[in-house]
Parts: C-alpha cells; structure tokens; sequence
C-alpha cells in the first residue's frame, strides 16, 4: 500500500474562492453539502476532476490544503473508478491552505499544482 499524500486540493469557483478568503473557511459547493463533506483530490486526480466536474467553467480557483491539519475530519473513501479520494467532514479552513490561485495549466493539459512557499 503506497502512502497518502499530505496535501489534496479544492477547486472554487471565484465566488467560493472569495467566500474562503473573505470568512476564513469555507462550508462547500452544492454537491458537497448534498454528500456531506467537502470533496478534495489529491495531484494526481485533479486534472481528470476538472475535466469532469467543472467542464467549461471558466474563473475558477485551486486551493492546496495541508491534510495533516484535520484529524479524525478527513476520511479516505473509495469514489470514481474506485480510487481513493480525501473528504473533509467538515469546513474548509483558510489556516489548512498551504497555497492557492487561479485554475491554470500546463502545456500537456494537466492543471498546475498553486507553488506553496
């Protein structure tokens, strides 16, 4: 078994963005107050979750989050294709985010990963 990752990431919109930014955390998009936690990828799922969930959205955000900062909120659970993705039951705290900005990618396509300092 290969070890988890210490830090996922959360694409916002901007709105999201300056909600997280503006309250210092951040409750979850419609689908994930629907599921009850907020859904976070990890670098390598996260160009196939934005091509899947945010097709043709344009302005939208990464925020890279510190996983090691949430405890018994973050759960590794089986989702698409039956890898495993890191759910935050609970709010997003802007104190958890290492790094953040604007969804852009790479010239392979891939979406590039906010530099954390």
């Amino acid at each position: 078994m290969s070890e988890r990752p210490l830090t996922a990431y959360k694409v916002l919109t901007a709105e999201q963005m300056a909600t997280l930014e503006r309250d210092g955390r951040f409750q979850g998009a419609p689908v994930d107050l629907a599921d009850g936690y907020v859904h976070l990828s990890t670098a390598d799922q996260l160009t196939e979750t934005v091509d899947k969930h945010f097709a043709g959205q344009s302005d939208l955000h990464v925020a890279a989050v510190d996983l090691g900062s949430f405890g018994e909120s973050l759960k590794w659970e089986e989702s698409r294709g039956g890898q495993l993705f890191p759910h935050l039951y609970g709010p997003l705290l802007l104190e958890t985010v290492v790094a953040y900005g604007p969804l852009e990618r790479n010239e392979d396509g891939r979406v590039r990963l906010p530099v954390t300092g």
